[in-house]
């Protein structure tokens, strides 16, 4: 390990504090290390790997559509990208689809759409609500490099107006909608690295009538909530609401970068040609696995065992917490996005972190305290018990 840990310092920019691991291979909702070590993987890729790792049906469809074509480019048409559009639109609301590569271009998608919607409706509104502590992606926006009339067009850069509103604070949001006349509310169902902290429903459903009363874009960030990470499909779909946009990525590529957004029918023809693009997006092999993806959640099962597989680790941790109240402060989450929230200094939840490393058990931990837990929905019970049995031996260690 010291080798490939040296080799990587010496030529990958020092962006992410990795932990101590190389990894070899993955099995299901396992990763393997170069020594054989085996961990039970409860961060799949910061939720990209929904099914685990190498599934049977995404190996197959990866070396199927890998035999055809890798890229076409946008020039024709992509079938996995039209089935893949077709599967989603079927799966939330009559509409359209821009793909991208990441969560962060779908993002960027969004504004440019939101700066389209504003100028063709001449209503002065300008400007993107979005909620305290949430995270929609590290780019800052390509188009302040762009100097060419015909990319650039009159696209917002950087300074377009952002407001930010406490998460379930309704009046301060009907405040900014009213006074400021922002364009749209974006906002992720549940927040996740601001902390696992899901919205209520009833809160999400106002805050959408709200946005129908002030005549504001209604968006929907579901790039980790989505893809069936929280029990649904999407995760507004625990409620009532029916969003204007809804951005998704991570869990849809089968572990290959893809993204989107999903555009309600009424607006889905604001962007023409030359509007926006890409040069990758949609891969085909990413769209293929997509449509791989979805047919194991929808078709196969694989949604509905992993909503009963969270239920069951939720009320073993609900469990824990009663036992280990002076470390735990509570848990909090929706389906296999949880948010074990510690009553302990950073420095040692860090050491809980590792520990449960060592031991053969990989978790996340955001911000400072929060240990995150984003498992596959292929999680066997026995892997939900091995967790929960780790942790509680780490935490009596901790007590004592």
């Amino acid at each position: 390990m010291a080798d490939w840990t040296h080799r990587n310092r010496e030529v990958i920019m020092n962006t992410y504090g990795r932990l101590p691991l190389v990894i070899d291979r993955g099995e299901g909702a396992t990763l393997i290390d170069e020594n054989g070590k085996r961990y039970v993987d409860f961060i799949t890729g910061l939720a990209v790997n929904i099914v685990g790792h190498s599934h049977p049906k995404i190996v197959q469809t990866l070396c199927e559509q890998g035999e055809k074509f890798l890229h076409i480019s946008n020039l024709y048409v992509n079938k996995p990208a039209v089935e893949l559009a077709e599967r989603l639109v079927a799966a939330t609301f009559p509409g359209k689809v821009f793909y991208t590569n990441s969560g962060a271009e779908a993002t960027e998608a969004v504004i440019k759409l939101v700066h389209k919607w504003t100028k063709e409706q001449k209503t002065g509104q300008d400007g993107i609500v979005v909620l305290e502590k949430s995270f929609h992606g590290r780019t800052l926006g390509a188009l302040k490099l762009t100097r060419q009339p015909g990319v650039y067009q009159d696209f917002p850069v950087s300074n377009f107006p952002v407001y930010d509103v406490a998460p379930h604070d309704l009046a301060a949001l009907e405040q900014v909608l009213k006074e400021k006349k922002p364009a749209a509310l974006l906002m992720e169902p549940v927040l996740g690295s601001g902390g696992v902290v899901p919205l209520d429903s009833d809160y999400v459903e106002q805050a959408a009538k709200l946005c129908q009363q002030y005549g504001v874009l209604f968006c929907m960030d579901e790039i980790q909530t989505g893809i069936g990470r929280t029990g649904k499909l999407f995760a507004y779909q625990h409620t009532s609401v029916n969003p204007d946009v809804v951005l998704f990525a991570k869990g849809i590529g089968g572990g290959l970068p893809l993204g989107g957004i999903i555009v309600k029918a009424e607006h889905a023809e604001l962007f023409k040609p030359g509007d926006h693009g890409t040069t990758f997006a949609p891969s085909p092999l990413s769209a293929a696995l997509g449509n791989t993806v979805l047919e194991l959640l929808i078709d196969d099962g694989v949604l509905d065992a992993g909503a009963n597989a969270a239920e069951k680790l939720q009320n073993g941790l609900q469990e824990l917490q009663k036992e280990y109240a002076g470390c735990i402060e509570s848990i909090r989450g929706l389906g296999m996005m949880i948010g074990i929230v510690m009553n302990l200094e950073p420095v040692k939840v860090k050491e809980i972190q590792q520990t449960l490393l060592e031991r053969g058990m990989l978790v996340d931990v955001t911000q400072q305290t929060i240990i995150r837990l984003l498992p596959p929905l292929i999680v066997s019970d026995e892997q939900i018990e091995f967790f929960l049995a780790l942790f509680t031996e780490v935490l009596s260690e901790v007590s004592e």
